[in-house]
C-alpha cells in the first residue's frame, strides 16, 4: 500500500444565499432577452390592415355594390409599370370605356401599397397626358412585391378601383 494520503479540500458549500443568486442571475437573464425581444418585435410590426374591423365589415357590403356597378360599366383600364433608369418608377394607365372612348370624366389617382408594411406606401400623382392616358411618377421605391391601387372619381363619387399585384426589380 501506499502511505501517499490524497487530500481534497473542501469546496465552498452551496448555501441558500447562493442559490438565490443564481436563482435571480438566471431568470433576469431570461426576462432581459423576452425584453429586448418584445421591443423589437414591436418597433417592426407594420401595424394592421385596417383600423377597424367592425367598420369594415359595415363597409363590406357597399363595396360589393361598387364591385357590381364598375363591372356593369364595361371599362378597360389598362395599367403599365416600369423602373427607370434612374431608379424611380414610372406607372402609365390607358382608361376607356366599352365603346373604346377615352375616360375624360374620371379623375385617377394611385398609390403603391407594400404588402408586408403600410409605413412604406407611397402616393402616385396621375395626370392625364391626352386620349385615355394618364402618367405618374414616384422617384424612390425599393425593389420587391408592390400593390398598385388604382381609384377613379366622378364628381366626388369613386366609381372605379382595382388593385394589382407587381413585382419590381
Amino acid at each position: 500500500m501506499s502511505d501517499v494520503a490524497t487530500t481534497t479540500a473542501p469546496g465552498r458549500p452551496i448555501t441558500g444565499r447562493v442559490v438565490l443568486i443564481c436563482l435571480i442571475v438566471f431568470f433576469g437573464l431570461i426576462i432581459g432577452i423576452n425584453v429586448v425581444m418584445m421591443k423589437l418585435a414591436i418597433e417592426t410590426l407594420p401595424g394592421t390592415e385596417v383600423d377597424s374591423p367592425y367598420a369594415a365589415s359595415l363597409a363590406y357590403s357597399n363595396e360589393i355594390e361598387a364591385a357590381r356597378m364598375q363591372a356593369t360599366r364595361g371599362w378597360v383600364v389598362a395599367a403599365h409599370v416600369a423602373r427607370d433608369d434612374d431608379g424611380g418608377v414610372s406607372v402609365r394607365i390607358e382608361a376607356r370605356d366599352r365603346d373604346d372612348q377615352p375616360l375624360t370624366d374620371v379623375a385617377f389617382t394611385g398609390r403603391m401599397e407594400r404588402p408586408a408594411d403600410r409605413r412604406l406606401d407611397q402616393p402616385v400623382e396621375l395626370t392625364a397626358i391626352g386620349g385615355a392616358v394618364y402618367r405618374g411618377r414616384v422617384t424612390e421605391l425599393p425593389a420587391g412585391q408592390w400593390d398598385l391601387v388604382l381609384e377613379g372619381d366622378r364628381n366626388g363619387e369613386r366609381v372605379f378601383l382595382s388593385r394589382n399585384r407587381v413585382i419590381l426589380k
